[in-house]
């Protein structure tokens, strides 16, 4: 015990030491007026001008990879798929069955078989001749949202369309050429236009699921009523009902197949 206490003592007595002398240093660099030399960061990219345009080609593709959720959720029919799982898990009274997990990557895979023909396209148009050099990257954009935009065109709904070109306040030539064909109008009109007919599509759908299952919460709750049961929550009692319905009628496969049909 009293050896453990000595060289405590020591390594603190050696900890003093080494602070006396750094201060002591350090008083005597400012007494002497010296300036202190910070190390300076040079980031360069090179004089070449073809190295600065591939640098932000790729900074531009790492943004591109990182929305690429967003653009999936803008630009395709994800929204409705999801939002129309979200209804069926509700109207059968299942808080978390399925889980999220299982409903999204129900829906993302549903998306890629609906888009596999825009993909494909946009992959032999616009994808494979850029990287074949046989076109610039200007015009592989405009092969690329080509496909998308007319993808988008056939699932929105004209008022909605529309609704944002009022919005975007376009001149009497812009106008004009909107009304001709819809095909003229930005992708920035386009899009919004898009999802909101997909939401509006989604909830339809989503009320149309409801209502039998509705039903049967009313007929549950009105014999509980009847038979004095009060205190007993309708829905736990509903619930194994509206479950062998949907199993009965193979919910999950008709669900997919008419939401498949309803994208045109």
């Amino acid at each position: 015990m009293e050896s453990r206490i000595k060289r405590n003592k020591i390594i603190v007595s050696i900890l003093i030491l080494i602070s006396a002398f750094l201060l002591l240093g350090s008083s005597l660099v400012f007494a002497e007026g010296e300036d202190i030399i910070i190390p300076s960061i040079d980031i360069s990219f090179g004089q070449d001008s073809e190295n600065v345009a591939t640098s932000i080609q790729i900074l531009v593709l790492i943004t591109v990879l990182s929305l690429a959720p967003s653009i999936i959720i803008m630009m395709t029919s994800f929204t409705r798929f999801i939002i129309v799982f979200s209804f069926v898990r509700r109207a059968i009274s299942l808080q978390s069955t399925p889980p999220n997990q299982v409903l999204v990557a129900l829906a993302l895979f549903m998306t890629l078989f609906v888009m596999a023909p825009v993909f494909t396209d946009v992959i032999n148009n616009a994808y494979e001749p850029y990287v074949n050099q046989e076109i610039t990257q200007q015009e592989a954009i405009d092969e690329a949202i080509a496909p998308m935009k007319s993808f988008m065109l056939r699932q929105v709904r004209k008022e909605d369309i529309n609704l944002f070109i009022e919005l975007s306040n376009p001149s009497e030539e812009d106008l004009v050429s909107y009304k001709e064909s819809y095909d003229n109008l930005p992708i920035s009109t386009v899009i919004p236009a898009f999802l909101i007919s997909e939401i509006k599509t989604g909830f339809e759908i989503g009320f149309l699921i409801f209502v039998p299952f509705i039903i049967i919460d009313m007929v549950v709750a009105s014999t509980l009523m009847a038979l004095g049961m009060m205190m007993l929550p309708p829905v736990m009692i509903s619930l194994p009902f509206k479950v062998l319905l949907f199993i009965m009628v193979d919910g999950w496969n008709i669900l997919v197949e008419k939401l498949i049909l309803t994208i045109r």
